[in-house]
């Protein structure tokens, strides 16, 4: 059983807490996607999902192959996402000051 899940998030969740639903529902459809296709990794490297605005941010720990991607774009566009392909990737930052500091 994984137990290290993405963080989801979503701006105006306090006042709109469907858009924490919405994601939780797309993250579930997104890695179903993965598991039908054996993609074990995809889940390890997911860090978070975030709701800005109407675009699905997706960051993850380590680079997405295009198949992953795709599953974030086919869930987002489907009824149980925002209907869009507004989705965006990006790379967990690594805090290098903490490497620097044990040296």
């Amino acid at each position: 059983m994984f137990l290290d899940h993405a963080k989801i998030s979503a701006t105006h969740s306090e006042t709109e807490p469907d858009r924490i639903e919405r994601l939780n529902r797309v993250y579930g459809y997104a890695i179903a996607l993965a598991d039908a296709d054996g993609n074990t990794e995809c889940i390890t490297k997911l860090a978070k999902i975030h709701d800005h605005k109407g675009t699905l941010m997706v960051i993850w720990h380590a680079a997405p192959t295009e198949f992953e991607r795709i599953y974030f774009v086919k869930a987002w566009k489907s009824k149980i996402g925002d209907e869009s392909t507004s989705v965006e990737h990006a790379l967990m930052l690594l805090d290098t000051n903490a490497d620097a500091e044990e040296e």
